[in-house]
């Protein structure tokens, strides 16, 4: 029996915040933030265990795909530019440090369904990669 494609909603949103996957990129209002891909994939990383603490370890390895830990700060300057483009709309308090180390997101994420239809889900596989932005 083959296994199933894990199905990823095409959009979450998160707090004030809507995280489109096609995109790569998140809005506020209708206004993009204009991410990096990786500051996208950080972002969704976050986003899929909300309120939870993800560790350095397993954001490097989730988003970087790396099975150690690099000897440089990538990792922290990449949420340093996430929260100031987050902060440009008033809402990077909602990626916070974790005191016992990593990152978390503070906000409910729920599956963004548009008025216009169901929400859309793409493939787990679409996350691999730097695909196209647009």
């Amino acid at each position: 029996m083959t296994a199933q494609p894990r199905l990823l909603p095409r959009q979450l949103l998160v707090g004030p915040l809507l995280l489109d996957l096609f995109h790569r990129d998140a809005s506020v209002c209708g206004d993009w933030l204009g991410l990096h891909p990786r500051e996208f994939a950080l972002l969704w990383r976050l986003a899929e265990t909300p309120r939870a603490r993800v560790t350095r370890r397993a954001l490097l390895r989730d988003v970087w795909r790396l099975r150690h830990e690099p000897e440089t700060n990538t990792l922290e300057v990449h949420v340093f530019r996430l929260r100031r483009k987050l902060a440009a709309h008033g809402v990077d308090a909602m990626v916070v440090t974790d005191p016992a180390g990593g990152y978390r997101l503070d906000a409910d994420v729920t599956p963004f369904a548009p008025s216009r239809g169901p929400v859309e889900a793409l493939d787990s596989a679409a996350l691999i990669g730097d695909h196209g932005r647009r």
